[in-house]
């Protein structure tokens, strides 16, 4: 650890859903989830309106709908929407200093000491840090931001969470324990559910509680590497320093079995709940992967891998899920599995083909729409209708900008309105409408363009 606080963590505040309630002033104020939409979908992002009703991150989309109100609206990612936002924000953090590490698309690490010239006292950092927050807002149209401050990258991290959202958090120096004695062992980066399951069986709910446990006790239960990192990272032990970005190569997860498992219900169930981490990482970083990737160990410490390449690109959880068990449906198990694992590669920025999202929408935000404006060409002269996804952007030939209210039997309903306007109003169209086109996201430092 340093002497100083000098690490910053900065999280923008539910950005998926933050974006999407600044480019559509009708969502203000609303619960908003953000993700697959479809039955097999998972939330990816919830708004904080969201969240008060039980919906988080890496929920399934269906639990979602149950719990939240009439009104929701239920959205597509739009991914070239959020990675401008994220280019802004990543900007301002390298004005700040030159040693900057990007984790996702949200989220990123700073070295406050690299640049030698900034006063790090307390006082001088809370003050820094709280103008940086305040340009981020003016910057990307008043997405906020929680930071956290502290002298290694886990305290920071910590730091950033505790009052969120937009919160600002400076650990000072000497109170490192005092701030992470009575949170969860699940703040702690080595701790994941399986991992603070086990830990509760022995009583141990906060990092307070496995202070007490011995070093050898640890490894005893968790093995000599895993055992080793939670006695450090419960004493505040992290000398790790801020790297500058390094280009991710492949995202994955993966489970140690206590006793070997033979049984494919419980396998399935553990690849699930993988792919569910893996799509979470995979979303926040705003990337599609071409591969799928399976890794097993047998009880004879045999280990094998098995991958598929898909057709398309996705960034889809569902599609990850259906092939990752593809490839687990060809291993032999009767003896039994001691480890499970899933990853994905193989990124680009683009999906080719989003496979998730080829069911049919209804609307998923509740409005009256307007009268139809839509025009019905003759059957001859109609083109091949686009796949037209909720809250995606279009543009209207006349009506100008909006985005996809809710789409299904040969409808598609529009609401035209942008990140400067107000709430604007919903029209109907024929989904093969003619004057009717995908569209870019809105530039919410343009003025703006909406006609209707």
């Amino acid at each position: 650890m340093r002497a100083r606080a000098s690490i910053l963590h900065l999280d923008l505040d539910a950005f998926f859903a933050a974006v999407e309630q600044r480019d559509k002033p009708s969502l203000r104020g609303r619960p908003v989830i953000v993700g697959g939409i479809g039955t097999r979908g998972v939330v990816s992002t919830a708004s904080y309106e969201a969240r008060a009703f039980g919906a988080r991150s890496a929920m399934p989309t269906s639990e979602a709908r149950r719990r939240c109100p009439p009104g929701t609206a239920f959205l597509h990612p739009r991914f070239q929407a959020y990675r401008a936002s994220s280019r802004v924000v990543m900007d301002l953090l390298h004005d700040l200093s030159p040693v900057v590490e990007q984790v996702s698309v949200d989220e990123a690490y700073v070295d406050l000491a690299a640049p030698g010239t900034h006063d790090l006292s307390v006082a001088g950092v809370r003050a820094l840090v709280a103008d940086l927050i305040d340009r981020i807002a003016s910057a990307t149209g008043g997405l906020t931001a929680s930071a956290g401050v502290a002298s290694s990258k886990m305290l920071a991290k910590i730091g950033s969470d505790l009052e969120k959202p937009h919160g600002l958090v400076v650990v000072e120096p000497g109170r490192e324990l005092q701030v992470i004695e009575p949170l969860s062992v699940r703040v702690l980066g080595g701790v994941g559910p399986a991992t603070a399951e086990r830990l509760k069986s022995f009583g141990v709910i906060t990092v307070a509680d496995l202070q007490r446990m011995t070093l050898p006790d640890l490894v005893s239960i968790f093995g000599e590497s895993h055992g080793h990192g939670l006695h450090r990272l419960a004493r505040a032990q992290d000398d790790r320093e801020v790297e500058v970005e390094r280009e991710t190569k492949s995202i994955s997860a993966e489970e140690t079995f206590d006793v070997d498992v033979p049984d494919r219900a419980r396998l399935d169930s553990e690849l699930a709940a993988m792919v569910t981490r893996v799509g979470g990482r995979l979303g926040q970083s705003a990337s599609f992967a071409r591969t799928v990737t399976i890794k097993v160990r047998h009880h004879d410490f045999t280990t094998h891998t098995r991958s598929a390449t898909l057709t398309h690109a996705t960034g889809e959880q569902a599609v990850v899920l259906d092939t990752a068990r593809r490839l687990l449906a060809e291993v032999d198990v009767s003896d039994g599995l001691r480890l499970l694992g899933v990853g994905v590669s193989g990124f680009t920025s683009h999906a080719q083909d989003q496979l998730a999202f080829d069911e049919v929408d209804e609307p998923d935000v509740p409005a009256t729409p307007e009268p139809s404006a839509s025009r019905e060409p003759a059957p001859e002269s109609r083109p091949s209708a686009p796949s037209w996804r909720t809250g995606h952007d279009v543009r209207h030939d006349e009506l100008g900008a909006g985005w996809v209210w809710g789409a299904g039997r040969g409808r598609v309903s529009v609401r035209f309105e942008g990140p400067r306007t107000g709430p604007g109003a919903v029209r109907t169209f024929a989904s093969d409408d003619p004057a009717l086109h995908p569209a870019d996201p809105p530039d919410w430092r343009e003025r703006p363009d909406v006609s209707g």
